[in-house]
């Protein structure tokens, strides 16, 4: 039962709180069953933080085109089935989704969503976001899921402030995104003295880290301590000169790219799975519909994953070339 929404945010947040402690074991049976990892407790605290909505709430989340969606549909009812048999693991998951991310956020145009990240095949190293009608990369992960939306909220209520001086009503709106704000604080969300532009300054710039390589989309792919690392480390911005080459590599001689694959798949083979989780991580991001580069980023993935202790990650890869031409990426029932 969802907390009285005339409550105090954090009347409302430990009640919701208590509420989800108990329900979460049956969602993380059945997310450790599917996909072979262990959910976050930010994601516990993410589903207490929709159960403690009011009506206001609500419409302040749909101010900001923030919706629950992937994962976050099975929180409240862990056993709903996929249509027609489809592997739940694709649901959400959308054409680009390096198989590290797992969506529980759709956040409004140009398919802006926001996935967990599994880098290690086992647990949450933070949180990422793109849009998938767009260019730009998923991000170097880092935060919680709350943190997103709190995040969100204060691009917004900047934005309030551009809105306002050409004249347009902003108060309901405003006032609205205030008591979203309370209760985001309510579960420890953010300082609840800065606002807007303020709060986003303090916000800690991602840390890049040298087992973290660099790859076309923006996460890094995580080696093992000790690998030898093919390139750089994965900074927060995105280099473009550097991009544009590899794409330029990857989408222009396929004689070339299959060469390459095959030299990655050998060196797996021989105990260095570094350049395969790489090509095949780069292969997947430019895929483009190319039969190609699906199929040889698969491959690379899963013989990488597999070296590499991460059948979890070998399994979505798996599930995602089955299904990575769906019309649409719901499969629940």
């Amino acid at each position: 039962m969802a907390p009285a929404s005339t409550a105090p945010a954090e009347v409302r947040a430990h009640q919701a709180l208590e509420e989800t402690r108990q329900g979460f074991p049956a969602f993380r049976e059945r997310f450790e069953g599917d996909w072979g990892m262990t959910p976050p407790e930010s994601l516990r605290e993410f589903w207490a933080f929709l159960r403690s909505l009011g009506p206001a709430d609500r419409q302040a989340l749909a101010d900001l085109d923030l919706a629950p969606y992937g994962v976050a549909d099975l929180l409240e009812e862990p056993g709903r089935p996929t249509r027609d048999g489809i592997d739940v693991r694709v649901h959400g998951r959308y054409y680009r989704d390096p198989p590290e991310f797992v969506t529980f956020l759709h956040g409004g145009s140009d398919g802006l969503h926001f996935g967990l990240w599994f880098d290690d095949g086992r647990t949450c190293a933070g949180v990422a976001g793109y849009h998938t009608d767009d260019g730009d990369g998923v991000g170097v992960p880092q935060g919680t899921p709350l943190e997103v939306v709190r995040a969100h909220l204060e691009g917004s209520w900047r934005d309030l402030l551009d809105e306002e001086r050409a004249g347009a009503p902003v108060d309901e709106r405003r006032n609205r995104l205030r008591g979203l704000r309370a209760l985001l604080v309510a579960f420890g969300v953010g300082d609840p003295g800065h606002e807007g532009v303020d709060y986003l300054r303090t916000l800690p710039a991602a840390r890049p880290l040298p087992e973290r390589v660099m790859t076309l989309d923006g996460g890094g792919a995580l080696l093992p301590r000790g690998a030898v690392p093919p390139r750089g480390p994965q900074e927060g911005a995105e280099d473009h000169h550097w991009y544009t080459r590899v794409y330029e590599e990857l989408t222009g001689d396929p004689e070339a790219v299959t060469a390459a694959a095959a030299e990655a798949v050998r060196r797996c083979a021989a105990g260095d799975p570094a350049q395969a989780l790489v090509l095949g991580r780069d292969l997947h991001w430019v895929s483009q519909g190319d039969p190609l580069r699906e199929r040889l980023a698969a491959e690379l993935l899963v013989a990488a994953y597999r070296a590499l202790g991460r059948p979890a990650l070998a399994g979505i890869v798996q599930a995602h070339r089955d299904h990575r031409d769906l019309p649409q990426v719901t499969v629940l029932r």
